[in-house]
């Protein structure tokens, strides 16, 4: 690990400690508890970048070096900490970084199983909630699609203007068990 990275986790973990603030788990699934950050909003929650062109960084500042660039506009990210107008964001990959609160954006996307990149899977994007319902379109692993809503087990989503439904644990953007409405 470089210097930099090191100097940078320490700083954040100073950020960390300065605001009383707590990481949250990677899924928050709803039996878990829920911690409110600076804001009054809740800790871990997702939203999704509103440009096309966002930086992560080490720490939460512009003096932090950039660790990332983000080049999707509309990418689900989970903001896990808080620090004045800074979010520490992971992405579906579980890279983290900061990014400060105007380049973020509350309207929800998801990815599609992104965990299944690279292998032979398909997801249909069905009718309707049921799991008999026909197909509407084939969707690869990994694509992003925004959010209408989420019942708890399904999600409706819009890819490319087709609108239909997910299995809400073949998402990633939204927690298992969470209700989503746009």
């Amino acid at each position: 690990m470089s210097s930099r990275a090191i100097v940078g986790a320490v700083l954040a973990s100073l950020a960390l400690l300065s605001t009383g603030a707590s990481i949250g788990a990677s899924e928050a699934a709803p039996s878990q508890e829920v911690t409110l950050g600076p804001s009054g909003l809740p800790l871990p929650r997702f939203v999704s970048l509103k440009s096309g062109r966002v930086n992560s960084r080490i720490g939460p500042g512009i003096n932090y070096g950039v660790d990332w660039l983000y080049m999707k506009a509309g990418l689900p990210m989970e903001i896990i900490q808080e620090y004045d107008n800074w979010r520490r964001v992971r992405d579906a990959e579980g890279a983290e970084g900061w990014i400060n609160q105007s380049l973020l954006s509350g309207k929800r996307t998801a990815m599609t199983a992104p965990w299944q990149r690279g292998k032979d899977a398909k997801i249909d994007l069905l009718a309707k909630p049921d799991p008999e319902a026909r197909a509407v379109a084939i969707i690869d692993p990994g694509v992003v699609g925004k959010i209408k809503s989420c019942n708890g087990d399904w999600c409706e989503m819009t890819f490319d203007g087709v609108s239909g439904w997910l299995r809400q644990n073949q998402v990633w953007g939204a927690y298992p068990g969470e209700i989503v409405k746009d």
